[in-house]
């Protein structure tokens, strides 16, 4: 009765364990159509009509020309973990002075950076000071009637 037991709570384990690993997907941003975008065209559509075709862009550029640009991503991610983009769609939309189109680029997945920064310590340049000389430096040296004490970093 006892192994009986042990292989029903094991069983039990297995089977709630692997029920939490329930894949989630997730949308950011525009929800892309592939025949719409096919059918924005250079020299023929301008700003009015790419708005009406595909929508409000995600966001103009700043600087320059005033493109416009579309960004849609999709995420899947086990529970409690972080989201791992499955496939990204960046739209660019290129117009000239008179605002009608002349280019609408398009790039995918391959755009996308895996950036791993480390937590240990920020390179920097300059002089490389110990705890102490950062706590006792300006002893000494700070309130000096009628000269300005220079540090070991700026001697003047």
């Amino acid at each position: 009765m006892n192994r009986k037991l042990a292989t029903a709570v094991a069983l039990t384990v297995v089977l709630l364990s692997t029920s939490a690993c329930t894949r989630i997907r997730g949308h950011q941003g525009f929800v892309s159509d592939a025949t719409l975008i096919d059918s924005i065209q250079a020299g023929v559509d301008n700003r009015d009509s790419v708005e009406k075709t595909l929508g409000r862009p995600t966001w103009i550029s700043e600087y320059g020309p005033k493109d416009y640009y579309y960004f849609a991503r999709e995420t899947r991610q086990y529970a409690f973990n972080l989201p791992k983009a499955s496939s990204q769609l960046v739209l660019r939309v290129r117009f000239d002075a008179a605002g009608n189109v002349v280019a609408v680029d398009r790039r995918g997945g391959e755009q996308i950076a895996s950036i791993r920064p480390t937590g240990e310590k920020t390179p920097t340049l300059g002089r490389e000071r110990s705890f102490f000389e950062e706590l006792f430096g300006n002893i000494g040296s700070v309130g000096a009637v009628g000269e300005s004490a220079g540090t070991a970093d700026n001697p003047n």
